[in-house]
């Protein structure tokens, strides 16, 4: 366990992450920077291991709370989580194997063009206009959910963006109903990875569940503020994440 300020500052990096992902998703961008700066001598799967156990208490809870008052699709959103929970497990298995570095110059690239995208797109989410319908729709949830699901397990920063762009500008939702249904695929590539994680090495569970009540914290908090907000809020706070997570892309090269 850390000393007192690292470990309060790891709860605030928590409760900070919890928010962002239940609002955009892109909550890792705080939380495991938090963790490696703070815990220096920490096994990296250590870290990573402690990082998924916080981040999924926090996203079950923020989806839990987007399954009350969104009432998202299911039949969409859990096929999806299956197939990203699978590909979580399959790109945290590679994570062991194929440095993260290798993928990042390719992320980088698609990051900006999500943004460049957003930008010049400010109508895009506002409204929901689904595209396709029956199986064609669902296959491309699949899609979206396998590929985002093992970049989730392999590198992980930003998964939760990737959702919600990829289900407004692929599949017509709009940005709340996006984030409502990013948070049931994302508790499933959390918890995919976790089990990954675990067997490579165990988390800290004593820190790990500390963290975990202010990532729920936070969830709880980021739900209930882009529930009420709207659309436009959850756009907004999208774009942030995506600078940030350029600059800490760029960082990293």
């Amino acid at each position: 366990m850390p000393h007192l300020p690292a470990l309060l500052g790891l709860c605030g990096a928590a409760f900070l992450a919890g928010w962002v992902d239940a609002v955009s998703g892109g909550g890792g961008l705080v939380q495991l920077p938090a963790l490696l700066v703070l815990l220096p001598g920490a096994a990296p799967a250590t870290v990573l291991a402690t990082n998924k156990l916080a981040a999924a208490s926090g996203t079950a809870v923020a989806a839990w709370t987007y399954l009350r008052r969104v009432r998202p699709d299911l039949r969409t959103a859990l096929p999806m989580a299956g197939a990203a929970l699978t590909a979580s497990a399959g790109g945290a298995f590679c994570a062991t194997l194929v440095p993260a570095r290798v993928f990042r110059p390719v992320v980088l690239v698609v990051v900006v063009l999500v943004g460049a995208y957003t930008l010049l797109r400010p109508r895009a989410g506002e409204l929901q206009q689904l595209r396709w319908s029956g199986s064609r729709h669902l296959l491309t949830a699949l899609a979206v959910a396998v590929v985002i699901g093992f970049y989730d397990g392999a590198i992980g920063p930003g998964t939760g963006s990737f959702l919600v762009f990829a289900l407004v500008t692929l599949l017509g939702y709009s940005f709340l109903q996006a984030s409502a249904k990013a948070r049931i695929v994302n508790l499933a590539t959390n918890a995919g990875a976790l089990v990954v994680f675990v067997a490579h090495g165990a988390p800290d569970y004593p820190l790990g569940a500390l963290m975990a009540v202010s990532n729920i914290a936070g969830g709880r908090l980021g739900a209930v503020t882009a529930i009420s907000r709207g659309t436009r809020f959850v756009r907004v706070v999208f774009l942030a994440v995506v600078v940030l997570l350029v600059a800490s892309l760029v960082r990293q090269l």
